[in-house]
């Protein structure tokens, strides 16, 4: 007799995804209408626990371009302007439709703290908003 005979099976597959948190989402959203905005703010992240400073996209690829440009090489000029490129495509591909919320987070001089004693610094840190686990506001002392 055949197992499967009483059991309906949906050959279907569903992927899900963890949803970033709405809060967060807004805050960034209210942080890219200003370029100088920024909160400092702690992460739960899979790999830890980080905090630094919370910047707008925008503010982001500022950085990130002046960063890059102050670096020495032939390349540093088109690899600054990789994040802005990045956008133009993106938005090409969407129509223009600005509706969407973000889905990346910034932080500006990050510190990334993995275990009791090992931390990392970075002066810019991008990252999925949906391995965001926890955040608040403020930083360790």
């Amino acid at each position: 007799m055949n197992e499967s005979a009483g059991t309906s099976q949906d050959s279907t597959s569903v992927i899900t995804e963890p949803v970033p948190d709405l809060q967060l989402q807004l805050l960034i959203q209210l942080l890219d209408r200003e370029l100088r905005s920024s909160l400092p703010i702690t992460l739960n992240v899979p790999s830890g626990v980080l905090y630094g400073d919370i910047i707008g996209h925008e503010a982001w690829k500022s950085e990130w371009a002046r960063s890059v440009r102050q670096a020495a090489g032939d390349a540093a000029n088109l690899i600054a302007e990789f994040p802005e490129t990045v956008d133009q495509g993106i938005k090409e591909l969407r129509a223009e439709d600005d509706s969407q919320l973000p889905r990346w987070i910034h932080l500006r001089n990050a510190t990334l703290v993995v275990g009791a004693v090992n931390s990392v610094s970075m002066p810019l840190w991008r990252g999925r908003l949906a391995d965001v686990s926890g955040w608040g506001l403020g930083q360790p002392q």
